[in-house]
């Protein structure tokens, strides 16, 4: 009865079942994985975005690396702004999608060390090969708070940093580099501002980081789990249907072999 499973078509067919089904439980169990580390880095952000702001060099240090724990941990330091020595990050988005270029301010602590301030957004509006207008920070000492970001790459970022940029242009936010450019110890990473508030002109604030949202890799999961279980209900409706019809041409032929009644 169940000779034609061994046909070549299915015995293709069974196999091509069998594969499916260790590869869905994988995927479902990789959708679940990414699932998990979503949730546990929000967690990481909220805490960070709760946590007491603590002094940027309690943190990070000239050639660090900023730790992934420390990561949107809300930092101050005491310093002045450079604006002569400002970089503006080409090709970034504000929260309209609209594109421009964040502000990256030199601040210089009391003992000559840097930490790069990422001030915030401002549009495109001229030519992209021309220094932009960007409104001037609060001059003299005074302290800022900011959340710590590690240094940006182009493995991370996805952004490729371009050589022969436009004068006081970067591609990506990199401590290293601009501790070749300005020739002064930096701190590893940067801080995008938080405090003092911009006034109005400045750079648009870069908002708080989305930790509230755990993303559809769950359902993915669950949806790879419920296509596994069906790949077996799949076959054997086939193997069924393929009975039945094989039936219904068996009976069909025994029909058509009997003589007609005189």
């Amino acid at each position: 009865m169940f000779r034609f499973l061994l046909s070549r078509q299915w015995v293709i067919l069974t196999l091509v079942a069998v594969a499916l089904v260790p590869t869905m439980i994988e995927l479902g169990f990789w959708q679940l994985h990414r699932h998990e580390h979503r949730v546990a880095l929000n967690q990481v952000i909220a805490d960070s975005l709760a946590a007491k702001p603590v002094p940027a060099q309690e943190l990070t240090s000239p050639g660090a690396e900023v730790e992934g724990e420390d990561r949107y941990r809300r930092v101050t330091a005491t310093g002045r702004f450079d604006t002569a020595r400002e970089v503006v990050v080409r090709r970034r988005t504000n929260a309209d999608d609209k594109v421009g270029f964040h502000v990256l301010t030199p601040f210089v602590l009391d003992d000559g060390t840097v930490l790069l301030v990422n001030r915030g957004w401002i549009p495109a509006d001229g030519a992209q090969t021309e220094f932009p207008r960007i409104p001037a920070p609060p001059k003299g000492e005074i302290t800022v708070t900011g959340r710590l970001m590690p240094d940006e790459t182009s493995a991370d970022s996805g952004i490729k940093d371009v050589k022969g940029l436009p004068d006081r242009q970067v591609m990506l936010i990199s401590s290293e580099q601009a501790e070749r450019r300005l020739g002064a110890p930096v701190l590893g990473g940067y801080i995008d501002l938080t405090a003092p508030e911009p006034r109005t002109g400045s750079p648009e604030p870069i908002p708080a980081p989305d930790h509230d949202d755990i993303g559809p890799h769950l359902a993915y999961a669950i949806q790879w789990w419920l296509f596994c279980a069906g790949v077996p209900v799949g076959w054997v409706v086939l193997v069924r249907r393929e009975l039945r019809d094989r039936e219904e041409a068996a009976t069909g032929e025994g029909v058509a072999a009997e003589p007609a009644s005189v």
